[in-house]
């Protein structure tokens, strides 16, 4: 074993996809890219971390709903150029070519290239961690995105596809929720 930097910490516990979250007030749609998520219970909520550093961020807040879309890994330069432009300046969906679709829930939009979207309403948000606790209200996906392999951020601009699956529900069948 040999010791590196503490801060290398979170590049080896890294809980989920990196994701487009999209958000709209008014007329007035963005997406931005998040790479810290997790599912926190059975009952659909998720939590991603966001704060003021994003442009997206007091809409989110004030709408209190979004679409949290799950990119595949084909799309890892337009996620990571999704996250370094503002859409303060910028027409997001116009520079990286996205198609908006309209969500049932919410007003902000679903993300045709991707692989799901998760239509999601705020239900917390823990300030000191910039935790946004959401709450799934519609899920739907696209079979016709031919790349179903999940982008994964280690925080240091290295990134890792999910590759070989591994199906063991059998196995876990008694502690699974129904529906799941």
């Amino acid at each position: 074993m040999q010791e590196v930097a503490v801060e290398k910490a979170l590049t080896f516990i890294e809980p989920g996809p990196v994701v487009l979250v999209t958000t709209a007030e008014g007329a007035k749609q963005n997406v931005m890219t998040i790479s810290w998520t997790m599912a926190i219970d059975f009952a659909q909520h998720i939590v991603l971390t966001a704060g003021g550093w994003n442009y997206s961020f007091d809409a989110l807040m004030r709408t209190k709903e979004c679409c949290v879309c799950i990119p595949p890994a084909s799309m890892a330069k337009t996620v990571v150029g999704i996250g370094m432009v503002s859409g303060a300046d910028t027409d997001k969906f116009e520079k990286f070519h996205l198609h908006p679709l309209p969500a049932q829930q919410v007003a902000a939009p679903l993300l045709e290239e991707c692989i799901a979207c998760l239509e999601c309403k705020v239900v917390d948000y823990v300030e000191p961690y910039g935790f946004v606790v959401l709450q799934a209200v519609r899920v739907v996906i696209n079979e016709e995105v031919e790349d179903r392999r999940l982008l994964h951020a280690v925080g240091d601009g290295i990134f890792f596809a999910d590759g070989e699956k591994f199906n063991l529900r059998q196995d876990m069948l008694e502690k699974l929720p129904p529906r799941l």
